[in-house]
């Protein structure tokens, strides 16, 4: 490979190319599901659709396959297949995913940026959806055609991009099982939904948080009355859900109380963990938007590292029953309603941590108040499987070669349902999961940015561990690999354990 030459062809496909593609995708506001129940009718997703199914199908990739599946009643899948360079290895597959859904607009935005307002500032295009994850069918895409421009080989790929990410993937699983046999036993898989710690090198994630939460209501009245008539007589619904809410949270310290949300956390992610916060330093907090004087959670950086990536956390993400300031009169109002976001350890159970917030917060109701949740998400998280030798110096190879740093590893706080559902699908894959999301770019918050410099050296990253893929299967040290060689077939290893 002429690394020089690789970056310099994704460097030029990226801004002639990729970016005005991006800056139309920004434009359409294809929310998920969960934020658009009306997503159909409405045909944002089927622009967004349609605009990577085009740009890929005009890509001169020599047998490409670009399909759009549609299974009654989900959101759409595109599917793509690239057939391997040569006959070298068999049938072994690397698998590349994306999504292509969004979050909601969220308020705050600039006076001048938005949601659906792409604006390219200096090396950033702001707008919702360009880093998360617009970019990875372009960048999946490019990686590719970067080694075919140089002659180079590579093992069959098969990307997924599928449409309903951002509400829990309930949909993909459904599509997995529907082409199987097409998408074949990966013995790689690559994501590109993750974050960066820095923008200066390769950073792979080792673990996903969990997900648990939903809708918690109080109700003490079936209408509002007078608090001056009321107040004192009839508890206040903010103040019992407080109450509960203290049952699953210190609110001194926010660390979570219910010993069974907790985790054993290993020894290799408590090394990661300090690496990490080595390296960073005090962008791990200082990468958020503070307030003047505001303090982390804790003045230990590893941590910090460790609370966002292993530890459990609730959010409360939404609220109803409240009227806005200026409305709000003198009313005891009937009840109290949010929405819970409880991120769980990577190895936390998500069905029996969503029963034991269910138990915590049901159980008892103070003053006899009705009391209910309905439980959205209760999913499990993520633990990459052991590194093989071959992908590490693989990784780290092309950190060194695109960004003259080595490659680093953290956990990520946030979920990707996906991750979960292929290791228990395919145990012997092995994982590259990254993204361009790193300090500042502030995904699902208003002034969401793409770094495009980091978006070129992650797909020529990609493009590297590709050729390394190919390499490491002819020697057999993939699992699912078949090597044709003088002494006949053999099968590799797995790579992972």
């Amino acid at each position: 490979m002429d690394s020089a030459k690789l970056g310099q062809f994704l460097s030029d496909k990226w801004d002639d190319d990729i970016v005005p593609q991006l800056v139309d995708y920004i434009r359409i506001p294809n929310k998920s599901p969960m934020f658009d129940a009306n997503w159909v009718a409405n045909g944002y997703m089927d622009q967004a659709v349609a605009l990577m199914e085009n740009w890929a199908k005009a890509q001169k990739i020599p047998g490409l396959q670009v399909e759009v599946v549609r299974l009654e009643g989900r959101t759409p899948l595109i599917f793509l297949e690239i057939p391997a360079s040569g006959t070298e290895t068999g049938d072994d597959t690397v698998l590349l995913y994306g999504h292509l859904d969004k979050q909601p607009e969220m308020t705050g935005w600039d006076d001048d940026l938005g949601p659906w307002k792409p604006v390219l500032r200096g090396d950033k295009l702001y707008g919702r959806g360009g880093a998360d994850d617009g970019y990875a069918i372009f960048g999946s895409l490019a990686a590719v055609l970067a080694l075919q421009e140089q002659g180079l080989p590579h093992a069959r790929c098969v990307i997924l991009i599928e449409a309903c990410e951002e509400s829990g993937s309930y949909d993909l699983p459904a599509y997995v099982d529907h082409l199987a046999g097409r998408i074949g036993q990966p013995s790689l898989v690559v994501c590109l939904d993750s974050g960066c710690a820095n923008y200066e090198q390769l950073w792979c994630t080792t673990s996903l948080r969990g997900l648990a939460g939903g809708n918690f209501t109080v109700k003490v009245l079936n209408e509002g009355v007078h608090s001056g008539d009321a107040s004192g007589v009839v508890p206040s619904s903010f103040r019992l859900l407080r109450q509960l809410l203290s049952r699953i949270e210190d609110e001194k310290t926010g660390r979570i109380l219910l010993d069974g949300l907790h985790v054993e956390i290993p020894a290799e992610r408590l090394g990661q963990a300090r690496r990490a916060a080595e390296v960073v330093d005090t962008a791990i907090f200082d990468k958020f938007p503070l307030v003047d004087g505001l303090k982390p959670m804790n003045d230990d950086l590893s941590e910090l590292v460790l609370n966002r990536t292993w530890r459990p956390a609730l959010s409360v993400t939404g609220i109803g029953g409240m009227p806005p300031l200026d409305s709000a009169g003198n009313v005891l109002r009937p009840e109290t309603a949010v929405k819970l976001s409880l991120r769980l350890p990577p190895t936390a159970d998500g069905k029996k941590s969503g029963e034991l917030l269910k138990e915590a917060l049901l159980r008892d109701p103070p003053n006899g108040a009705k009391v209910t949740l309905e439980l959205e998400k209760a999913s499990t998280g993520w633990n990459a499987p052991a590194m093989a030798p071959w992908l590490e110096k693989a990784i780290d190879d092309a950190s060194r070669a695109f960004f003259g740093k080595p490659a680093m590893y953290m956990g990520e706080g946030g979920s990707i349902p996906f991750m979960g559902m292929l290791g228990e699908k395919f145990p012997g894959a092995q994982f590259m999961i990254t993204g361009v999301l790193g300090p500042h770019s502030n995904a699902h918050g208003p002034n969401e940015f793409l770094h495009i410099p980091m978006g070129k050296r992650v797909t020529a990253c990609v493009s590297k561990v590709l050729l390394d893929h190919h390499a490491a299967s002819l020697r057999g040290e993939t699992s699912g690999s078949k090597v044709h060689a003088d002494s006949g077939t053999r099968h590799g290893d797995h790579g992972c354990c």
